[in-house]
């Protein structure tokens, strides 16, 4: 597992600051939440996880670099 740098941590947690709301474009988990379920950002933890209350019920993390969110407007 390859860790992110401060900076990169840095420039994640304020484009994903708490209560940012999300949409889900891609997850490679067989758990993951369907192709388009929004939700919203509680943390980026110190690994890149970005932890997202999706609007389905789940709470599984979206991979910086392996998943892709998009940020809503």
């Amino acid at each position: 597992m390859i860790f992110p740098t401060q900076e990169e941590l840095k420039r994640l947690r304020e484009m994903y600051p708490k209560g940012t709301r999300v949409v889900l474009l891609e997850m490679d988990d067989p758990q993951a939440p369907p192709i388009g379920t929004k939700g919203t950002v509680r943390y980026v933890d110190d690994a890149a996880g970005i932890g997202v209350n999706w609007d389905n019920g789940s709470s599984l993390s979206a991979i910086y670099g392996v998943d892709r969110i998009k940020k809503l407007e």
